[in-house]
């Protein structure tokens, strides 16, 4: 019995294998795409907009667009927040749509813990006319099966931060909904009889990430973080590190453990308005030969409570 979803989730993406959520190179600028328990915790009303594009050169090469809104209400004990994704790679689409909610718990003057749930629903679209069979049986086989599944998803994750220090943990997909759970059989051009499982389910991820900045002067601030991502099957880490000059450009470089590195950039244009690029590329020979990665971030902060820990810029 073959396992076409094996093929479709897991050895294509060569994100980490059988890593389903999508990849990020700038995930410490927009935790909200990991960590529901991040909303509300700048102290603004913050937006921000991620367009990815993965091996760049190649059909049906992944790419990834994404949208967060987050904000504390007035007291600032709650945080709100709604976010979107849509990651597409070969004949697989994943559209999603969140809202969230966190409860921030002031442990010092300095520090702050933060708690935070998310739901939403995820349509996945898999096009089995974009691949590409060697068997006339194979095509009619999945020409009846059903392309568009729509689940309900839920995540949770816990956020620790100072104007200096930021640490925090989640799982997405707690409920582990099967997208898939069937079976295909088809007679081929040889007689024999083929079957094929349908079996495509979402895996709990579990993200974590730490990072502390190093005051050198008032021009330059040193900042490096390390962001794991796992599931049962597969482990990363990613390893950053980060200049923050004149409390205006972010300049960084990363590697990460699937064999690849790159380099970030990121300026405040104004107090408001912020704008960030990322390149990667691949430094094993499989993934040379895949391509590059580029990333465009643009990113709003409304200070609308003058909160004064939006100052040093270190989130």
């Amino acid at each position: 019995m073959k396992n076409i979803f094996l093929i479709l989730g897991c050895v294509m993406t060569m994100r980490g294998v059988c890593q389903q959520d999508p990849q990020y190179s700038q995930y410490q600028f927009n935790q909200m795409v990991i960590n529901p328990a991040y909303a509300g915790t700048k102290d603004a009303l913050s937006a921000v907009v991620d367009i990815r594009r993965q091996w760049s050169g190649f059909d049906g090469a992944p790419s990834t667009q994404s949208f967060s809104f987050h904000g504390p209400l007035k007291k600032k004990r709650i945080g709100l927040g709604l976010s979107a994704y849509n990651d597409a790679i070969g004949p697989k689409r994943i559209t999603a749509a969140y809202g969230n909610i966190s409860y921030i718990l002031p442990i010092s003057n300095k520090m702050k813990m933060s708690f935070g749930i998310r739901a939403g629903v995820v349509n996945y679209v898999f096009d089995f006319n974009k691949m590409n069979y060697k068997d006339p049986g194979e095509t009619n086989a999945f020409a009846n099966v059903a392309t568009n599944k729509l689940k309900p998803d839920f995540d949770a994750g816990i956020y620790l931060k100072s104007n200096s220090f930021y640490a925090g943990v989640s799982a997405t997909h707690l409920n582990s909904a099967y997208i898939y759970q069937d079976r295909i059989s088809y007679t081929n051009i040889s007689g024999s009889q083929i079957e094929y499982d349908l079996t495509y389910r979402l895996n709990t991820h579990v993200f974590a990430i730490v990072s502390k900045g190093f005051s050198v002067n008032d021009n330059l601030v040193i900042n490096p973080a390390l962001i794991y991502k796992g599931t049962k099957a597969v482990n990363n880490i990613d390893g950053n590190l980060n200049f923050l000059i004149n409390q205006r450009v972010w300049l960084g470089v990363f590697y990460r453990s699937e064999a690849t590195v790159g380099a970030l950039m990121q300026v405040y244009i104004t107090n408001v308005f912020k704008i960030g690029y990322a390149f990667d590329t691949g430094i094993s020979r499989v993934q040379k030969r895949l391509g590059n990665g580029h990333e465009i971030m643009i990113g709003f902060d409304f200070n609308t409570f003058k909160s004064k820990t939006l100052s040093p810029r270190y989130l």
